[in-house]
């Protein structure tokens, strides 16, 4: 067996192996996985992530993909919403004009 790479956190060390699996590769993770103390950062919490030899080319093709697709989402994730067009200035000035002669006009026709 050879490691692939060493993660920190037991989670995310969970979820490479379900990845490398899923593709089918044998996984072996070495570390800190069922500790008491759930830590998830620092070389306490390293997992390390192991493959046979024969499988390393390969597991290394598969990391590198999704790292690319997580650094693609992050710039998915970073443009700005689409807005929707801003009201033109000339209408709401055109209502504000008619809601300020309209109430006058109003008034001058309900007295006659």
């Amino acid at each position: 067996m050879t490691r692939l790479t060493s993660v920190y956190g037991s989670f995310r060390a969970r979820v490479m192996a379900a990845r490398l699996e899923d593709e089918g590769f044998d996984v072996q993770l070495r570390g800190a996985l069922d500790s008491p103390y759930g830590l998830t950062v620092g070389e306490m919490a390293r997992v390390d992530v192991y493959v046979p030899d024969d499988q390393f080319d390969e597991a290394s093709l598969v990391l590198l993909v999704a790292e690319v697709d997580e650094a693609d989402e992050i710039l998915d994730d970073d443009r700005p919403p689409v807005r929707a067009r801003p009201v033109p200035v000339t209408w709401v000035a055109a209502l504000i004009l008619f809601v300020v002669l309209a109430g006058p006009i109003a008034l001058l026709i309900r007295w006659y």
